[in-house]
């Protein structure tokens, strides 16, 4: 294998999942791979994406191929998109999956390229239903599961529910790697004051877009425990709301932590999220359903404790009591873990167990799950 075409979001788009496709095609040139990447011209219609914008306002990465060519709601591109993908016959394309509205778009495409019997398609998947379900989903996410050859999940739940759909399906699983592109951790007095924080108080801190399963709610209910009072702590929320801020706001008021809870609700740029990381004591995600976090992944890279909830993927990639809690999403658990945390002062300890813990989540690890997949596939067709 020599050629591979990586399809899903990249520059201009921004956000995670661009973010991981855009660093694992560097992982695969660093291996010798010739690699370039096809992103949307239209990626959602402006109805359905909830946010400001879906734009980068950084520069386009100098050292990576990426071409704007496919249309999501336009049938037309996607058949020329497909034969000419398959007419070019990489070896390799990998498809990211995230969203059943992609499934016409993605699995004609995949399912046009197959047909010239020699490109392998898999897909790296971040959920194969998602969190907030609609109407259709199954059907339309079975739609694209029967015409790639393989998959590769980052959570065991992604992995279990992909068999539903499909039994003959090469698998693997394979835990997102750690994001190693936003900086090095600063000092946390430099941070706190690059970010106008008080440099006397903690920060536990809630980063990324603010969307209903996310738990901000359960956390707001969690961080107005009186025990906590005890101690100079603030919650900062650092991430764009994908739904109504007006709950959230209410329930700060009523809760009566206005003082308490410092609120950075636009789009964190890449060059500030190592400030929010490096400000922080913990980072605290609270999900009330998952499969993984990326979110994770950027605590690993800047070392700092992390409190998840015992839901989808998440309690793989945090060991309990090692580098951080895994809890019940439920306000008292949630507070319980957090007073415990500063209570018995576990932030050091925690910390120095991250160094042998990370070590499992690599780039080349991903990079070869691709590859054996690969072989798999390739080995049935």
């Amino acid at each position: 294998m020599k050629t591979i075409k990586i399809i899903g979001p990249a520059y201009p788009y921004r956000g995670g999942i661009a973010t991981t496709n855009e660093r694992l095609a560097q992982e695969l040139i660093s291996m010798g791979f010739a690699v370039d990447l096809e992103t949307f011209t239209v990626q959602y219609p402006s109805f359905l994406f909830p946010g400001k914008t879906q734009y980068s306002g950084k520069p386009a990465p100098e050292d990576l191929k990426i071409r704007r060519t496919i249309n999501s709601i336009n049938p037309l591109n996607w058949l020329k998109v497909g034969f000419r993908i398959r007419r070019e016959k990489p070896d390799l394309v990998i498809i990211r999956y995230w969203l059943p509205f992609l499934s016409p778009c993605l699995g004609t495409i995949s399912g046009i390229i197959r047909k010239n019997k020699h490109t392998i398609t898999i897909c790296l998947a971040d959920n194969i239903v998602p969190h907030e379900h609609r109407t259709g989903d199954r059907q339309l996410t079975n739609y694209f599961i029967q015409r790639i050859d393989g998959l590769i999940a980052m959570s065991r739940s992604v992995l279990t529910e992909a068999t539903t759909f499909r039994a003959n399906l090469a698998l693997e699983y394979c835990p997102h790697p750690i994001f190693d592109n936003y900086g090095e951790k600063l000092s946390m007095v430099e941070a706190k004051q690059k970010l106008g924080l008080d440099v006397g108080t903690k920060y536990l801190l809630f980063f990324g877009f603010i969307r209903d399963y996310k738990g901000l709610d359960l956390l707001i209910h969690a961080f107005a425990d009186v025990r906590l009072r005890k101690f100079p702590v603030r919650l900062l929320v650092a991430g764009e709301y994908y739904s109504s801020p007006e709950p959230y706001l209410k329930l700060i008021n009523e809760n009566k932590v206005e003082g308490l809870i410092d609120l950075r609700t636009d789009f964190i740029p890449d060059d500030q999220v190592n400030l929010y990381f490096s400000a922080a004591d913990m980072v605290v995600q609270p999900y009330k359903s998952a499969t993984q976090s990326g979110v994770t992944q950027i605590g690993y890279h800047f070392n700092i404790p992390m409190l998840v909830t015992n839901v989808g993927g998440l309690s793989e990639i945090i060991p309990n009591g090692k580098v951080g809690y895994v809890v019940e999403p439920e306000i008292e658990s949630i507070a319980n873990a957090l007073v415990d945390f500063y209570e018995k002062d576990r932030k050091v300890e925690f910390e120095s167990n991250m160094m042998d813990e990370k070590k499992k989540f690599s780039w080349a690890n991903m990079a070869n799950a691709f590859l054996d997949v690969y072989t798999k596939a390739k080995n049935r067709a």
